[in-house]
């Protein structure tokens, strides 16, 4: 256990290779515009040639576009800053579909089986599942269309679909899986076609509705980390600011009796305040000896610090 003071000073520091990254980022985002504009210059090139050898192909604008909404992409998953609180998003009305509980598991499992959205929260992921409404469409239909710009997310139900890229059939799908996700997670154009192999029912959730969720669930937390954080009596005297960055990386571990959190000699990474429970601080002096239990510490407390000192 450390003083306050080196806690203060060790995050002070972190705080200051923050910033000295903000202002890395900000380098490397400038240096890859820069490549962005010589990408696309070599790409309008490029269709020059193209609109020659193949007249009947791609037109000279689209690709442009392309580089154009690759950028947008890039950009889009920064975080971005948002004047909403949590007062304004809590009065945002999520419409709620009726579905029965078979439906309700197949969507939950198939949102925990995409490598995209199986880390979500159970929290966001049930508000999802709430969410969605239902969508049918006819063998033969197109549900997704490469190059579109995508909005909705979809699980399937029933029936059977063909994923296409570039006119190259890459696979078909069946009941229980989630496509057109990162339309609603990067804002980019669709990157395969998904047509309908046969009549096809599936769910839907749009990105409005996705990012209202993701939004309202990380300012809820957010609120639950700093109210925890200022009942905290030897984090009581930092600022406000301060505060909030600490809450920003904060993340949620459980651990069960008996578990063991850090392990004396091992390499520590982690800086550890206790949220709820008791944990028991162990010691031992030479190899052979017993532990000595130096103390028990609980909600408030903290450990672990040294690991802010890098």
């Amino acid at each position: 256990m450390g003083t306050l003071r080196d806690l203060q000073y060790a995050l002070q520091q972190k705080i200051e290779e923050l910033r000295q990254r903000d202002a890395l980022i900000d380098e490397l985002e400038l240096e890859l515009d820069q490549k962005d504009e010589l990408i696309q210059n070599l790409q309008t090139e490029l269709d020059k040639y193209r609109s020659v050898l193949q007249p009947t192909g791609q037109s000279v604008s689209e690709q442009p576009e392309l580089a154009e909404q690759q950028r947008t992409k890039r950009q889009a998953i920064s975080a971005e800053p948002t004047a909403l609180d949590i007062k304004d998003i809590s009065h945002v009305t999520l419409t709620c579909y009726s579905k029965n509980e078979k439906s309700q598991e197949l969507i939950k499992a198939a949102i925990l089986d995409n490598d995209f959205m199986k880390n979500l929260e159970m929290s966001q992921i049930l508000e999802i599942v709430d969410c969605m409404y239902p969508v049918e469409y006819n063998q033969g239909s197109c549900i997704i269309k490469e190059g579109d710009i995508g909005s909705l997310v979809y699980v399937m139900e029933d029936g059977k679909v063909e994923v296409f890229k570039d006119d190259v059939k890459l696979c078909e799908m069946g009941p229980g899986k989630v496509f057109g996700e990162l339309a609603i997670l990067y804002n980019c154009t669709r990157t395969a076609t998904v047509k309908a192999l046969s009549h096809t029912r599936l769910w839907a959730v749009d990105r409005q509705c996705f990012q209202t969720i993701m939004m309202r669930t990380g300012l809820i937390k957010h609120a639950e980390y700093m109210h925890f954080l200022k009942s905290v009596p030897s984090f009581q005297h930092l600022q406000e600011d301060v505060l909030s960055k600490i809450a920003d990386v904060l993340e949620e571990m459980h651990y069960d009796t008996g578990d063991y959190i850090i392990r004396q000699g091992a390499s520590g990474d982690t800086f550890f305040i206790i949220s709820k429970g008791k944990v028991m601080v162990t010691k031992q002096e030479a190899a052979g000896e017993e532990l000595v239990v130096l103390s028990t510490l609980s909600r408030g407390d903290w450990f672990g610090e040294q690991a802010l000192k890098g």
